[in-house]
């Protein structure tokens, strides 16, 4: 049993990226589905399918990496709010990633999404994880 499943599914992609690995195969949840189609609309990874004929549903990830340098679209994911410790903001007051050049994955009352979404409907939640 894992305890939280978001940092579960950001280890298993930051593990999958340093091993060079081009498909990592994740535990499927509703929100873990939320952050992939987020993760692929803003290009860091290359593509995505849900598996949703085994009991536990599964989520395949393609992971993206540059054609020459061989360095992953990913450098940096980091969990922000944890069990213990949630981290909760208002509009005002929503990070802000390497100047914007990363993106911040926040919970909302209205559904999974990234700071820049957050910011522009003027709502706040809680704070999820940094991607740069």
């Amino acid at each position: 049993m894992v305890t939280d499943p978001i940092a579960d599914y950001l280890t298993r992609i930051r593990n999958a990226v340093m091993a060079n690995h081009r498909v990592v195969e994740i535990p499927s949840s509703k929100m873990k589905k939320d952050i992939t189609k987020i993760l692929f609309e803003k290009g860091y990874i290359l593509n995505f399918k849900f598996e949703d004929d085994k009991k536990p549903g599964v989520i395949k990830i393609a992971l993206k990496y540059h054609p020459v340098s061989k360095l992953s679209a990913i450098t940096k994911m980091e969990r922000i709010s944890k069990p213990g410790l949630r981290k909760y903001t208002d509009s005002e007051n929503l990070p802000r990633v390497l100047n914007g050049l990363g993106i911040a994955i926040l919970s909302t009352s209205q559904g999974i999404m990234t700071d820049k979404e957050a910011r522009a409907r003027k709502i706040g939640g809680e704070v999820l994880c940094y991607i740069s």
